[in-house]
């Protein structure tokens, strides 16, 4: 009886045409969304021209809305938004691509309005836009648009990314343009860079204040434009492969930041020009910096491999995880080292870490490697120095050690219930009353405390300490 009425299609099948579309009408009763699901369904059944009919009609109807969206709306929206996203791109643009290309720019000029109604910040609703981006792309490909008028659509709507709803349109248009939609594009922007910015015709609108005075508006929307106007280059260029060109749209003292330094060498090397790529490396501003950006090594490192110097190389790699502790620099270390010798480097390593001086970046390392039992020893013989206020890593290094290392577990979690009660943080004492349980559950599988207090013990030190901390010993079980 129980499998005849399991819910699956074939059951269903069972109830009839008639009466499962009498269920669908009373089910869609009240909700909106499936109303409109049902409709689609009815419209494909007349082709897609009527799909892409009701497409409109909804897109239109969005438009228009002026509601605000709480969060509560947030996944309703988001639904919505991806029923007609997708019956764009699976249905409409399957039988008539122009008109599909058309629905998904429609999609598109969405974005404005939808954010300026909502305040959602997982970022669900904007990855829409950014896949209708890539769709709008594969679209026009299919749709064969004129690589001039894609480009004046792609050059307005990059003009108007008030939300960064088009942060990866050019990039995904880069193919549909091609060499001819680009070189347009490029000429756009460059002629919009020399329009001369419109000054306000009597006063200057202050919008906010500085260190050096009052912030004006024109101002702030003519840095704006030189901005949306340097990075869409960049991203032009990119997609030419113009290193070059690409190089050009830093100001000179910019690139001398390490990171955009890397970004730079990056390129060239990409483009056989490690030789340059080096210079630019070594040009970077070190100033100030104990070591530089993971990005900037990463790339010394690609760069000295590229022309040749393997082991210098490998002696910075090595260097680069002393002083950070990077477990990507060893990764690659080890990997170039011959059979055996990687795990007596690895050993040396591990030692080195061991008596790292921040033990929390030490701990952080064998948790990620991962090393589960020089995390134990490394908790054990430096337990004075763990910090109970760094949770997340504390928690991390918990629940890592739990099954196979209590003792070190237990440590841990010590740590957050002396911060919590030693500070008088009263929002933590449900997490240390919890992590003291665990530790409760953890002492009988500890067949010695070595010189660390048994639960016993420990507890009875905590209410000699804090027995007055009624608020922590009520959550106590």
């Amino acid at each position: 009886m129980a499998a005849k009425t399991t819910l699956n299609a074939k059951n269903l099948e069972s109830l009839g045409a008639q009466r499962l579309a009498e269920l669908l009408v009373e089910i869609s009763m009240g909700s909106a969304a499936h109303k409109r699901r049902l409709r689609m369904e009815l419209a494909g059944n007349h082709g897609s021209a009527e799909v892409a009919r009701e497409v409109r009609k909804r897109l239109a109807s969005i438009a228009r809305a002026r509601t605000l969206i709480n969060w509560r709306k947030v996944k309703a929206l988001k639904s919505d938004l991806e029923t007609q996203r997708k019956t764009i791109t699976e249905t409409v643009a399957a039988d008539d691509p122009q008109e599909a290309f058309e629905l998904i720019w429609q999609f598109l000029t969405l974005a404005n309005s939808i954010f300026e109604r909502t305040n959602e910040s997982s970022g669900s609703v904007i990855q829409s836009f950014h896949q209708a981006c890539e769709d709008a792309a594969a679209i026009a490909a299919s749709a064969k648009i004129d690589s001039n008028v894609l480009a004046e659509k792609v050059f307005k709507a990059v003009q108007d990314d008030g939300y960064g709803q088009y942060d990866n349109l050019i990039a995904a248009m880069a193919p549909a343009l091609g060499k001819d939609g680009l070189d347009c594009l490029k000429t756009l922007f460059v002629q919009w860079s020399k329009e001369p910015k419109d000054m306000p015709a009597d006063k200057r609108e202050i919008i906010g204040w500085g260190s050096a005075g009052p912030l004006y508006e024109d101002e702030i929307d003519g840095t704006q434009r030189d901005l949306t106007v340097r990075i869409a280059l960049q991203e032009i260029a990119d997609a030419q492969g113009d290193v070059d060109a690409y190089i050009g749209q830093h100001p000179e003292d910019a690139r001398k930041a390490p990171m955009i330094a890397a970004d730079i060498a990056n390129r060239l090397l990409s483009a056989g020009r490690a030789k340059e790529a080096l210079e630019t490396l070594d040009e970077a501003d070190r100033r100030g910096r104990a070591d530089m950006p993971f990005e900037w090594q990463r790339a010394r490192v690609e760069t000295l491999e590229a022309l040749g110097r393997a082991a210098e190389a490998q002696t910075y790699r090595w260097t680069c995880f002393e002083q950070s502790l990077y477990g990507e620099h060893l990764k690659a270390f080890l990997k170039r080292l011959p059979d055996f010798d990687d795990l007596e480097a690895e050993e040396k390593a591990f030692v080195h870490v061991r008596a790292f001086p921040d033990v929390h970046q030490a701990l952080a390392f064998f948790l990620n490697w991962p090393a589960p039992a020089e995390a134990a020893k490394l908790v054990a013989s430096r337990k004075a120095e763990l910090d109970g206020n760094l949770y997340e890593l504390m928690t991390l290094a918990a629940e890592a050690l739990a099954e196979k290392h209590p003792l070190a577990a237990t440590i841990v979690l010590r740590s957050m219930i002396d911060f919590a009660l030693d500070s008088g943080r009263s929002g933590r004492y449900k997490h240390a009353a919890r992590h003291l349980a665990d530790c409760a559950s953890f002492a009988p599988h500890i067949d010695d405390f070595g010189n660390t207090r048994s639960h016993d013990l420990y507890v009875a030190e905590l209410k000699r300490r804090h027995g007055k901390k009624h608020g922590f010993w009520s959550l106590v079980t």
